[in-house]
């Protein structure tokens, strides 16, 4: 029995020299997003949480030489920037599960065309083109 909130594997566009996704792949590569997910929400968490703690302590440095007050300051950024990057990639493990469901996977959301299964397989996050990504990155 298929899973009705997941695009058909066969449907999902693939360049003219690879084969049709198949189903063990396609569950191969969502069963990874999926622990990715799980993953980086567990992970922003326990990054929110030590944030939450470092801010409980105050931040006008009162007791606390200028040593001190700059190491903390500096975990805060690091926590910061840990749960911004973690937030990102949330969303990316997140879209490319809608694209899935929505059987838009596989297609460069510039040009349309095929990313390749390959490319996916090794980065299911992909949303581009080689050509695309490539063109993206010279700018």
């Amino acid at each position: 029995m298929t899973n009705p909130t997941v695009a058909a594997p066969g449907s999902l566009a693939v360049k003219p020299d690879e084969t049709p996704w198949s189903a063990e792949e396609l569950a191969e590569v969502r069963d990874g997003l999926v622990a990715d997910r799980t993953r980086l929400l567990d992970e922003i968490g326990i990054a929110e949480r030590g944030l939450a703690d470092l801010l409980s302590g105050g931040v006008d440095g009162a007791g606390n030489d200028q040593a001190d007050v700059g190491s903390t300051s500096l975990e805060r950024d690091a926590e910061m920037s840990l749960v911004a990057n973690h937030r990102d990639l949330l969303l990316q493990v997140e879209k490319a599960l809608d694209r899935i469901q929505s059987g838009t996977y596989g297609n460069c959301e510039n040009c349309d065309q095929p990313i390749g299964k390959m490319r996916l397989m090794a980065f299911p996050r992909a949303t581009l083109c080689m050509t695309c990504k490539q063109r993206e990155e010279r700018r």
